[in-house]
């Protein structure tokens, strides 16, 4: 292999891992965003809580942000903002090469939930949950990477209460 070749794929590579950082930030303090971000440090401050060991979900919950990276909420009711966070969220996916793990249309509201999966079937290193709000609804755009399971999901969802959180949790049942 070629010297370029090599340096042309690292580039690739960091160019695609810088760009999942980014994707979304533009929506960090921007007005009519509420925006929720997690990194990497906080989920190991997190895990350092002591835990009673006969609390099982507690346990679980323990366990799974150890694996997380990063966790990014931005909700919005502001159509001119939610057209756009559907704009980028469909580019990104694309270029991720995300694939569609579940679509819920219920009452208006429309909600994708779309994975780049690890080793195994349920392994996941990034997630990412899209809600289109109906009527007087939130929309939210919700991304979570790590190394995690996606059947370990529904744990977080309870602890944190995150938007969406009912959404992803009926897909962390879903994907056995």
């Amino acid at each position: 292999m070629s010297k370029n070749f090599i340096i042309t794929l690292v580039f690739a590579f960091v160019t695609q891992a810088f760009y999942a950082q980014s994707a979304f930030d533009k929506y960090d303090g921007q007005d009519d965003v509420t925006s929720v971000i997690v990194n990497k440090k906080m989920f190991d401050l997190m895990s350092k809580v002591k835990v009673d060991a006969s609390d099982k979900e507690t346990q679980q919950y323990i366990n799974l942000i150890k694996k997380l990276d990063y966790l990014k909420v931005f909700t919005t009711k502001n159509p001119k903002v939610e057209a756009d966070m559907k704009a980028s969220a469909d580019k990104y996916i694309k270029s991720a090469g995300l694939e569609e793990l579940m679509r819920v249309n219920d009452s208006g509201k429309n909600v994708k939930i779309m994975v780049k999966s690890g080793a195994s079937d349920t392994q996941i290193k990034e997630l990412l949950m899209f809600v289109d709000g109906a009527k007087n609804d939130e929309t939210v755009l919700l991304s979570l990477t790590g190394n995690f399971d996606l059947n370990e999901i529904s744990v977080l969802t309870d602890k944190m209460q995150l938007p969406g959180g009912t959404d992803l949790k009926k897909a962390s049942k879903g994907k056995k």
